[in-house]
């Protein structure tokens, strides 16, 4: 199992790594996979398949086409709405009524790959990108459970995006979550839901 060192501080990215560690999983961390050793390593596994969730590394062409069956991925977001690092607080800023997963055949682009199967789940009122989340990753193991068999038998369809529907979800920042009050209350409550439980919106009083 490979995890970016970025992400070691993140409680579900620890517990990947300590339930893989329970296993005998090697576990490797590199801060690039672009130098040729570290890519020898990716080689070395001789993998049927790579599968990729919320890395946050990019990988490089030569990583992408050494698995047999290339690399996958698992998408917060009905593709190709919402490609990029936050799918899912994006969804509840613009009011969608549904998201959901896709997953993905990698290529080199950002999210640009052929799509292989999806699962939508609605978002409700209540919703906010914590509870979002946690929808998505029940449906994310299903869908990719399927998708697997489907490689391995032959029969995955491959749907390529279409580009005249993409929209891009850009990385939050802290200060995007400060309250504009310029907004509507409708807009104000769809930025504090989907910003919970980060950044968390935010507001200074006198001053």
């Amino acid at each position: 199992m490979a995890c970016s060192p970025s992400q070691t501080d993140r409680q579900d990215a620890v517990k990947i790594k300590v339930l893989a560690e329970e296993k005998g999983l090697p576990v490797f961390q590199p801060v690039s996979l672009r130098p040729q050793e570290n890519q020898q390593l990716v080689a070395d596994l001789q993998a049927d398949v790579m599968v990729v969730v919320a890395y946050g590394l990019i990988l490089p062409k030569a990583v992408l086409e050494m698995p047999r069956l290339g690399c996958i991925n698992v998408h917060g977001s009905l593709l190709p709405r919402w490609r990029g690092a936050a799918p899912i607080q994006r969804s509840l800023w613009a009011g969608d009524a549904e998201t959901g997963v896709t997953i993905m055949q990698m290529d080199v682009g950002l999210d640009t790959g052929d799509m292989l199967y999806k699962l939508s789940c609605p978002i409700t009122a209540e919703d906010t990108s914590g509870t979002l989340y946690d929808k998505l990753a029940e449906l994310g193991p299903q869908g990719l459970i399927t998708t697997l068999k489907q490689l391995a038998d032959g029969t995955a369809k491959p749907e390529v995006q279409d580009e005249t529907l993409v929209t891009y979800a850009e990385k939050l920042s802290k200060e995007e979550a400060r309250i504009d009050w310029s907004l509507s209350a409708a807009q104000l409550e769809r930025c504090i839901r989907a910003f919970n439980p980060w950044p968390m919106s935010w507001l200074e009083i006198e001053g």
